[in-house]
Parts: C-alpha cells; sequence; structure tokens
C-alpha cells in the first residue's frame, strides 16, 4: 500500500506510450500564433501582460548588466509554472518532483552565475566568502562556513522544489485514498475531507505556481550578487 503512494512519481504509460509526451506538448496551445497584428484576441493580450508583469518582477532587482538573463528567467519560470500545473492533472505526473531535473536546472545556472562573478569581478566575489571586521582567529572557520553555503545553494533550490512538489502530491493521494475508502462507512465524513481534498488542490496550485516564482528569483539574486 505505501509503494503505491509513490507509483504517481513514474511516468503513466498507455500502450507503451508514456503520458508525459503528449502533455508535454499542452503549452504549445497557449503560444500565440503569428499574425500580422501585436494583438489578435484577448488570449494574446492576457498572455502578453503576464509575461511582461514576470518579466519587471524578475527583473526588478538586477541592474542592466542582469537584463540580459531576461529571455532565460522568463522562459525558465513559464516551463517551470507549466509542469507544476500540469502535473496536477489526472494521468500525468510532475517532473520537477524528481531531484534529477531539478539539480540539473539549478546546478548550471548557478554555476554560471558563480562564473560571471569571478570573471567580471573576482575581488568583490571573493570578499563574500570573509565578512568584514572578522577577528582575525575566526577566519578559517568562516571561510569554511561561507564557502559551504555558498556550494549548498544549488542543493537548496533543487531540494526545496523537489520537496514541496513531492509533499504535496503525497497528501492529495493520501486524503483522497481516506475520501474513497470512507465513502462506504462513513458518508458525512467522507464528505467532509472531500472538502478538505479540494482546499488542499486549490493550495497545491498556489504552492507550484509559488515554486517556480521562488526558483527563478533566487536565481536572479544570486545573479544580482555576482553582476
Amino acid at each position: 500500500m505505501n509503494l503505491s503512494f509513490f507509483d504517481q512519481f513514474s511516468s503513466p504509460y498507455l500502450m507503451g506510450i508514456p503520458l508525459i509526451l503528449p502533455s508535454l506538448l499542452l503549452p504549445t496551445l497557449l503560444f500565440p500564433t503569428p499574425g500580422r497584428r501585436w494583438l489578435t484576441n484577448r488570449l494574446s493580450t492576457l498572455q502578453l501582460w503576464m509575461i511582461n508583469l514576470v518579466t519587471k518582477q524578475l527583473m526588478a532587482p538586477l541592474n542592466k548588466a542582469g537584463h540580459k538573463w531576461a529571455l532565460l528567467l522568463t522562459s525558465l519560470i513559464l516551463m517551470l509554472l507549466s509542469i507544476n500545473l500540469m502535473g496536477l492533472l489526472p494521468y500525468t505526473f510532475t517532473p520537477t518532483t524528481q531531484l534529477s531535473m531539478n539539480m540539473a536546472l539549478a546546478f548550471p545556472l548557478w554555476l554560471a552565475t558563480l562564473l560571471i562573478g569571478l570573471r567580471n569581478q573576482p575581488s568583490a566575489s571573493l570578499a563574500h566568502l570573509l565578512p568584514e571586521g572578522t577577528p582575525t582567529p575566526l577566519i578559517p572557520i568562516l571561510i569554511m562556513i561561507e564557502t559551504t553555503s555558498l556550494l549548498i545553494r544549488p542543493l537548496a533550490l533543487g531540494v526545496r522544489l523537489t520537496a514541496n512538489l513531492t509533499a504535496g502530491h503525497l497528501l492529495i493521494q493520501l486524503i483522497s485514498t481516506a475520501t474513497i475508502a470512507l465513502m462506504p462507512m462513513m458518508p458525512s465524513i467522507s464528505t467532509l475531507t472531500a472538502l478538505i481534498l479540494l482546499l488542499l488542490t486549490i493550495l497545491e496550485v498556489a504552492v507550484a505556481m509559488i515554486q517556480a516564482y521562488v526558483f527563478v528569483l533566487l536565481l536572479s539574486l544570486y545573479l544580482q550578487e555576482n553582476i
């Protein structure tokens, strides 16, 4: 029984075809169709407004040098947002519940921000490892602590996204299993758990959006430190 709770984190198959493949085609329906006008309908207007709002929020803490990353960061948050929300649909799974995928996104981007800082301003980047006014006996210890905190950043990015989404999906499955099990025996309790399940699903939608935003926002803050 316990093992079945984790089956949702593996891609389901239908006639030997993983269902994640057709589900990945769903975001293409959101792409604006090319035309002679910039704004062809209300949907494209809403899409452009949302992209503009997200870009403004992500670029707010960055200076002009960091605006070169606008396309990358906006594309990343839209991809994470689409994947997280699609994982809440039936017969799909969330790829961002896999630590391997999240680390594959977090580590190269964090390393890129670090290398940019070491190339453009090496003295300022290395100065972050030792706070100003540190007593001499504490210098080796503080350097090791700051280095560890710096190297653990990509791991924290990946684990935070994985843990939050995995916990939410497990709670939804546990409560939905309890709702079905209690339905023939205690219908009133089953109705209450169904209401809790509805509220939890709404909360999980919010978590999916917030975690995508937090992931990219932290990357933009790491970038600001190094430029």
